[in-house]
């Protein structure tokens, strides 16, 4: 038979199997256009929701449920009316005609008061009022007006009122379009309760003695379960078993069922969907068992039809729906991109931000450009004489011949006795001659440009200042904008693949009985090493530092240690480790200080300050004098350079900040001097800036090495090129730091560098605090116990970090 198939007839075939294929993809789309965006999901819950009636005669639905269509989706608002009216009148002619003036009379208040504000406030009342005039009028008729029904009327109004504000936080989330990226418990609560209502309303509904709402109900717990666990299958359980009791008193044993079903659902999901419908099962038979027997079977009928459905139900359902539910995977997954999404818009507005400071800083550092030297002296010097000229020769009656015929002549010699003025001589006599015998009135004009070039000089520095100004906004603009251009990329963080290393790691963690639970990579890079990992642990006794690092160190070839861990309080508890980097060296510092007289305050102030990115700063500052003025100085320095550091900063910018706020902040003559020592901890590469302080020392074994610059003390003028000296320092090295007390304080010593040297070379400890000590005592000892400045010393020993514990070379060859 298939052999007869012609090619024309199996093409057709084929087109018509691409054509399900493309019909079996549109049909949910299909499915959710008509019942989402064209509004009949409401009309069908509308239907329901009109034959909705719990105690017999109370129907708070109905009302309640137009009201949030009123207000949320008003376009829909005449079909769901008319779906509640038809839903009422298949469950009685008494229950359609209570709906019906329910509904008119609501409509009839919200179209007068439609224009009145807070609608969301005012509209549950008009429910209260809708629900309870048609009744009283019903009851009315019917002669009926017994506190018993009384009790029942203004029941049913309140349940009104509250099932508005219920169905409010309820009946958005069928919109097709959801802004929100997961749900509120209470929204998942409002959302069961809108769902055991809808079942309300198929009471009465029955299909070979099962009834359709316990199956759904049923179906709906097996549902929650499976995507939410015990506690929100439990939920679902109680809710929609209060909820179907109410409407039917035979009913009320299948709360416990539903409740039961749904908390042993939810703590046998890891079995997957048999594990839930076992639960429901077992929940069937316990609670059924001790009811009536001849209610047994429909009861398994009942459970068995829901989880026939359960199966059927499309995986895509389940991963949509675990979206919403707290505590799901896909849930945290949506988390965990909304924050990325976050991140990601942070970021690229903070670099935004550092392309507009770094756009500020290039419009500050592109000055007037200059062709050359020789044409900007021209301009200047026809500028001078025009200002000259302005004031000599413009009435002079020789005007025109000077000027005019004899203009070369008269420009080379007013030119020749401006750059003479300029370089602050007087113009020699041969070129005052001549000037005397061109110009009819040589010495005003001569006095004129005297004059001039006071202003002249002038505004060539206030020129040279704004420039040097710029500059400096510049440079302050652009360490900014490099500060926010690393804060962007650190935000950004991501996860990066390193396979090797992670096959490596797990191997290595799984050989030594470590339970690993979750490893995270996110940078490799050298000196910059960011693991973090959830091992779990029966009793922890340090394994991190002990043990994991270790092993990390030899599979990176790094030096790793445990940056930050939180341990579990219980056994088998869940252990989170952060690892990173360590660094090469370590320094050990000792201060050693002293006021002048023996006094309690003394004027120099000093530091050390852990930066980022691995590096040591040490800083003394020396203010201008002695006592608590100095004191304020230089302390104030050091707390600007250490806030200005901290933020990542350059060293040089932060100085060149610091120096314009201490010049612009006061008109007295109050500066400080600045010593400051940054270390690189992962290369011992060390950054001197010395401004106005005195030389330091690195002792090498039996070699001095003297580092010195020179550099104004801040304060002293707005605009200063800070002179940077550099050394590479060695493992057992000790640099040593001092203020001027203590360099210019030996008494009777001539070459006071040749004198500290020696002192230092014949210092035997190698101890920092020891040698600080010392060497302060010697100074003292020079000057028969006089302190007669403000000393200082700052000592530090660059030496290699040890680790604690060996590296673990075994199980990295064995992954390898």
């Amino acid at each position: 038979m298939m052999d007869s198939i012609t090619g024309v007839e199996a093409k057709a075939i084929g087109k018509g199997a691409k054509s399900g294929h493309k019909l079996k993809k549109k049909l949910p789309s299909i499915s959710k256009t008509i019942l989402l965006e064209k509004g009949w999901l409401f009309v069908l819950v509308g239907f329901l929701l009109g034959r909705a009636v719990i105690l017999s005669a109370v129907s708070p639905f109905a009302v309640a449920f137009l009201a949030t269509i009123w207000f949320a989706h008003k376009k829909n608002a005449l079909k769901v009316m008319l779906a509640i009216i038809a839903g009422a009148l298949t469950y009685s002619g008494t229950q359609g005609i209570f709906v019906t003036l329910s509904m008119v009379l609501f409509v009839l208040l919200a179209g007068v008061f439609k224009k009145a504000n807070n609608q969301q406030m005012i509209i549950p009342l008009f429910v209260f009022l809708s629900t309870i005039a048609p009744r009283l009028f019903l009851y009315s008729l019917a002669g009926q007006l017994t506190s018993y029904e009384w009790i029942l009327l203004f029941v049913e109004g309140v349940l009104g009122t509250v099932l508005v504000l219920i169905f409010m936080q309820s009946i958005p989330l069928l919109s097709p379009k959801r802004y929100k990226p997961t749900l509120k418990n209470e929204e998942i609560v409002c959302m069961i309760i809108l769902i055991a209502s809808i079942l309300t309303g198929m009471i009465g509904w029955h299909i070979y003695d099962a009834s359709f709402e316990q199956i759904f109900s049923r179906y709906f717990v097996l549902l929650l379960a499976y995507v939410g666990g015990a506690a929100v299958g439990s939920t679902v359980g109680v809710v929609a078993g209060l909820i179907l009791s109410l409407a039917n008193v035979a009913n009320l044993y299948q709360m416990g069922l539903l409740a039961f079903s749904g908390l042993l659902g939810g703590l046998l999901k890891e079995g997957k969907k048999i594990g839930v419908s076992v639960g429901l099962l077992v929940g069937t038979f316990l609670v059924g068992i001790y009811g009536d027997a001849s209610s047994l079977i429909p009861s398994i009928t009942e459970s068995s039809i829901a989880i026939a459905f359960f199966f059927l139900t499309p995986a895509s359902w389940f991963k949509r729906l675990s979206r919403y539910i707290p505590g799901t995977e896909e849930y945290t997954n949506e988390q965990e991109q909304y924050l990325q999404k976050v991140r990601n818009v942070t970021a690229k507005r903070v670099e935004q931000f550092s392309n507009v400071f770094a756009a500020l800083s290039k419009s500050f550092s592109s000055t007037e450009s200059i062709p050359d030297e020789e044409t900007h002296k021209k301009r200047e010097t026809d500028f001078f004489l025009s200002q000259v000229t302005e004031k000599t020769c413009q009435n002079c009656f020789m005007k025109n011949k000077c000027w005019q015929q004899e203009f070369d002549k008269t420009y080379s010699l007013m030119g020749e006795i401006k750059d003479e003025l300029d370089k602050g001589k007087e113009p020699n006599i041969k070129l005052h001659r001549d000037f005397a015998n061109h110009c009819v009135k040589s010495k005003r004009v001569m006095n004129t440009m005297r004059d001039e070039m006071t202003f002249f000089e002038a505004n060539q520095q206030l020129r040279e200042q704004v420039m040097e100004s710029k500059r400096f906004v510049a440079d302050q603009l652009q360490g900014v904008s490099e500060v926010m251009e690393n804060f962007a990329k650190e935000i950004v963080k991501e996860r990066q693949q390193h396979e090797k290393q992670e096959v490596q790691i797990v191997h290595a963690l799984k050989h030594m009985g470590i339970n690993l639970d979750k490893l995270d990579i996110f940078c490799l890079e050298k000196g910059n090493v960011d693991i973090e990992m959830t091992v779990s642990f029966y009793d922890y006794h340090g394994e991190g530092s002990k043990l994991i690092a270790p092993v990390l160190s030899d599979i990176l070839n790094e030096m790793i240690v445990v940056k930050q861990e939180e341990i579990s309080p219980i056994p088998y508890g869940y252990c989170y480790l952060t690892f990173g980097s360590a660094r090469e060296f370590v320094v050990e510092t000792g201060v050693a200080n002293a006021a002048k007289g023996g006094g309690l305050i003394s004027g120099d102030s000093f530091t050390t300050i852990e930066l980022g990115a691995g590096k040591y700063a040490m800083a003394i500052s020396d203010g201008m004098g002695n006592g608590k003025r100095a004191h304020e100085e230089s302390d104030e320095t050091l707390r600007l350079l250490q806030q200005i550091l901290q933020t990542g900063i350059p060293e040089k910018v932060a100085i060149k900040s610091i120096n314009s706020i201490m010049s612009l902040r006061s008109t007295d003559e109050m500066y400080a001097t600045l010593d400051l020592a940054v270390i690189n901890l992962h290369n011992a590469f060390v950054r001197f800036l010395k401004i106005g302080s005195t030389p330091s020392f690195i002792k090498r074994d039996n070699e001095m090495i003297k580092i010195e610059a020179s550099n104004l003390p801040m304060g002293i003028i707005r605009e200063f090129d800070v002179d940077i000296v550099s050394e590479q320092l060695q493992a057992g090295d000790i640099l040593i730091m001092m203020s001027d007390g203590i360099f210019d304080g030996p008494k009777h010593v001539e070459n006071t560098d040749l004198w500290l040297k020696r002192k230092i070379r014949e210092i035997n400890t190698e101890d920092p605090q020891e040698i600080a000590d010392l060497l302060l005592e010697e100074v003292v000892r020079t000057r028969s116990g006089m302190i007669e400045d403000d000393m200082t010393v700052m000592v530090a020993k660059i030496k290699t970090n040890t680790p604690k514990w060996a590296n673990i070379p075994a199980y990295s060859k064995e992954a390898q």
